[in-house]
């Protein structure tokens, strides 16, 4: 019998994430990194909120493009912490950041196009990049640098065909909040070359030396930027699988005709939790927004007292260990 796979899955094509994930899950005493999954719960109060939501009916297809309570509140939510208006048709809610990176990636990408992605990389961009027809180009980041991008190092792996570069900053897997000279620097890279940024923007709790700024909120980027949210991190709310992406209209409402023929709409109860965890932003005792700063202190001294490495929580300044 001929194998009926596409040709392009006839070698699977293994994240190394999740070969860790496996092989960590036949091992009780394993503490395993491979996957961004908080050990504390979701907030209780989240949690009940969305199941009285749902007991009152919030059970059904919501507006594709998604609750327009939450829509609402990410609105607000981006006018009152960085100053940014957004239109009706500029958030879309998705089925969390994986989601919703593959869809920009469909939404943006001709067969061809590049894409640069700063390395080390969250193992699954590069899948996303070649879903979407495109073809991913890895630019290295130094530990001598601080792991912050270098802008003319990027600018010798441009090409006729670049069209896009992902940041992820607080970065996974290094840990580095990329300072304001690098967004700058970035920004300037995306306008003179005439590229979209794609901000993977899921971690924005956890600076912890210096506020979270999204590129989007400099000068001139607004219009090239995409930022994808998810509220896994934040909000410890991994199970829920609900995020957000905020783009351009244009490439929004190409975002939304894709995701009519792939999920639809994200699950109601789950959009509903969300919505009631941005009303409580401010901050939920149980969120890591409260607690990383004191675990990640914690699990410094912890190691210091166990071994001669220097190793302290990374912030955004360059050399930062």
């Amino acid at each position: 019998m001929k194998d009926f796979r596409a040709r392009r899955w006839q070698q699977e094509d293994r994240n190394p994430m999740m070969t860790v994930f496996e092989k960590a899950g036949r091992y009780p005493d394993i503490i395993d990194l491979s996957i961004g999954d908080p050990d504390l719960k979701t907030p209780q109060k989240i949690i009940d909120l969305a199941f009285a939501d749902a007991g009152a009916g919030h059970t059904k297809y919501t507006d594709p493009w998604g609750d327009p309570e939450l829509r609402e509140e990410i609105a607000r939510f981006y006018a009152e912490e960085y100053g940014v208006a957004l239109g009706e048709r500029e958030i879309f809610v998705s089925t969390a950041g994986c989601v919703a990176m593959y869809l920009v990636m469909e939404a943006i990408l001709d067969p061809g196009d590049e894409v640069l992605i700063f390395d080390p990389y969250f193992s699954a961009y590069a899948t996303q990049v070649r879903l979407g027809g495109g073809v991913p180009v890895f630019v290295p980041c130094r530990e001598a640098d601080g792991w912050q991008p270098d802008m003319e190092r990027a600018a010798q792996y441009l090409t006729p065909r670049t069209k896009a570069l992902v940041i992820n900053t607080p970065n996974n897997p290094t840990g580095v909040c990329y300072s304001r000279p690098t967004l700058e620097a970035v920004a300037r890279f995306a306008r003179k070359n005439d590229l979209l940024v794609v901000a993977d923007d899921i971690y924005t709790s956890f600076c912890y030396s210096e506020p979270f700024l999204p590129v989007l909120t400099l000068p001139g980027m607004k219009e090239r930027t995409v930022a994808i949210n998810s509220f896994s991190k934040n909000f410890v709310m991994t199970g829920f699988r609900v995020g957000n992406i905020v783009a351009p209209e244009p490439i929004a409402r190409a975002v939304k005709s894709i995701n009519d023929s792939v999920v639809y709409s994200a699950p109601a109860p789950s959009q509903r939790a969300a919505l009631h965890a941005l009303r409580r932003r401010n901050p939920s005792p149980a969120s890591p927004k409260a607690e990383p700063g004191s675990i990640s202190t914690w699990a410094s001294s912890k190691i210091r007292s166990q071994a001669s490495a220097l190793v302290s929580p990374v912030g955004p300044t360059p050399g930062n260990r």
